[in-house]
């Protein structure tokens, strides 16, 4: 899966249809979707109307391997037992996540899959990888565990299944690195604070809390410099990538969110390449300056998904 993709799919997309049906479902499981698995389960039937439950929220505990497949696909019935019986032997590391794309073509919509068996694993709420096509059982297992190698330190759920504890037995003590950023970011010192963050990173480059942060402290930087006529002038100069940039950040920083994203978004479907790329990238990074399922950055998400695919 492509960085783009893993930016762009917005998960929560068959969230309101989930709500939709769970009261149904709870009232009457034998005319609706199976009731929700057991919290310990390995292996997982998901629907349209379970996914959000049963496949955004587990993951930000443990990965969710998301196992797209259909009744008349030869090699699905290859893969799929091999999958089944990893996450057997995972002991609740990972989680596999089985849909039956004829009987939920939302949930193949919403991933754009081509074919099938699909493969993507879900970590955090998001697409962090994928494959397609039946894959030899080492292949796999190699994947699946760079997987949770790189995840390890994000998801709790991991770690606690390794050493056979609950996530949250265990009270991490106070990070003094991030203590340090914190009081600098209260000083409104943004460059100590950016230094601080960057700091973490470079000794643990996959420290989300860390780039999250960072990502924060960096916008806030800008949008305390950012000029109000940075608008007009982009809009004078519609092919001129910075200043499509700066007039963004000026109208997120004025409290225009959503003109902010969508300019953004108009600039991707101009551009291809390198610039498109770099567009995406700061647009993505905006989005994580505001709250998980703040509308704005949702519709956002889905026009930059149509903008990309």
């Amino acid at each position: 899966m492509s960085a783009a993709m893993a930016g762009a799919v917005d998960l929560s997309a068959l969230k309101n249809r989930a709500d939709a049906t769970a009261r149904a479902a709870s009232q009457a499981p034998a005319n609706g979707d199976a009731p929700a698995a057991p919290a310990g389960a390995a292996v997982i039937e998901v629907t349209e109307a379970t996914f959000q439950a049963e496949v955004v929220e587990r993951s930000l505990q443990v990965p969710v391997v998301v196992d797209l497949w259909a009744t008349w696909c030869g090699p699905c019935k290859q893969l799929s037992p091999v999958l089944e019986r990893l996450a057997q032997e995972s002991n609740g590391a990972w989680v596999l996540a089985k849909v039956d794309v004829d009987a939920n073509p939302r949930i193949a919509q919403l991933f754009q899959v081509q074919s099938v068996p699909t493969v993507i694993a879900i970590a955090g709420g998001q697409p962090v990888d994928a494959f397609a096509g039946a894959q030899p059982e080492p292949q796999i297992r190699q994947w699946i565990d760079s997987l949770l190698n790189a995840l390890r330190d994000q998801l709790p759920g991991i770690r606690a299944a390794e050493e056979g504890v609950e996530p949250d037995a265990e009270e991490e003590p106070e990070d003094l690195r991030f203590t340090a950023a914190e009081d600098a970011l209260e000083r409104g010192d943004y460059a100590a604070a950016e230094d601080a963050y960057q700091k973490i990173l470079d000794s643990e480059p996959n420290n989300e809390q860390a780039k999250a942060a960072l990502t924060q402290v960096r916008f806030i930087a800008r949008a305390e410099q950012a000029d109000p006529a940075a608008i007009e002038r982009a809009d004078a100069a519609p092919d001129d990538i910075d200043a499509q940039l700066a007039a963004a950040d000026a109208e997120v920083a004025i409290g225009r969110v959503a003109e902010g994203f969508d300019r953004l978004v108009r600039a991707i479907k101009r551009t291809s390449g390198d610039d498109r790329d770099r567009i995406r990238r700061h647009l993505i990074e905006m989005f994580e300056v505001f709250p998980e399922g703040d509308d704005r950055v949702v519709a956002a998400r889905r026009a930059l998904a149509s903008a990309l695919f």
